[in-house]
């Protein structure tokens, strides 16, 4: 029965580490997604502020082979 209580205890220990362990990667990885966030939020901006050249009809356009 000791051993059994024993080998309980020593295998919720290593849980407690690995959910440790689980939660720095969450906290970790959930910092990467703000700050990529807020990267894709600047790259959108600035992508509406670019002025793109005007664009002919169909017609008008040279086809791509050209």
């Amino acid at each position: 029965m000791e051993s059994r209580l024993t080998e309980l205890e020593i295998r919720q220990a290593l849980q407690d580490d690995l959910l440790d362990e689980l939660n720095r990667t969450v906290a970790t990885q959930q910092k990467q997604i703000i700050a990529l966030q807020q990267e894709l939020r600047a790259l959108c901006q600035y992508l509406q502020t670019i002025e793109l050249p005007a664009r002919g009809t169909p017609a008008q356009e040279i086809p791509p082979h050209y």
